[in-house]
């Protein structure tokens, strides 16, 4: 049992170690619903009022291995989290993996981005935008630079 404890904190901090790289190296954190819940925002508990859990803005990129666009959209994700790897935090949800989050948004076309600022609501973007769009995205709403 002794054992057991000692295995589950060691997979418990290693999880977390490799989260705060991902996060800092300009990677994309693939998000589960217990991750969205703990990280973005938890309608389970909060379900009247929009609450970010984060103390970095974020982007989520919902999307789907099968969607053409998506892979589309993915290199420049991928560009845009080594770019702004200081300010911003990129997520990513397969809507066929995680339908229920998928479903608390309203996602009925991917690639859908979201944009998660610490304060304020978040807004959303439909289809396969190209790098200058989501820069300009990225400025305004989560950045808050005048464009």
């Amino acid at each position: 049992m002794k054992s057991l404890k000692y295995f589950l904190v060691i997979l418990f901090i290693a999880l977390n170690i490799n989260y705060i790289h991902a996060q800092s190296s300009g990677e994309i954190v693939v998000l589960n619903k217990a991750d969205f819940l703990e990280k973005v925002f938890n309608y389970e508990k909060q379900s009247d009022e929009w609450i970010y859990e984060g103390n970095k803005p974020c982007i989520i990129d919902f999307y789907a291995d099968w969607c053409g666009p998506c892979k589309i959209v993915a290199p420049i994700m991928k560009e845009l989290a080594t770019e702004f790897k200081d300010n911003i935090i990129f997520y990513k949800i397969d809507v066929d993996v995680e339908k229920e989050l998928a479903a608390v948004f309203g996602i009925s076309s991917i690639p859908t981005i979201l944009f998660i600022p610490v304060e304020g609501q978040p807004q959303a973007a439909v289809g396969a935008l190209p790098k200058e769009a989501m820069i300009r995205q990225i400025k305004s709403i989560l950045l808050g630079k005048e464009l």
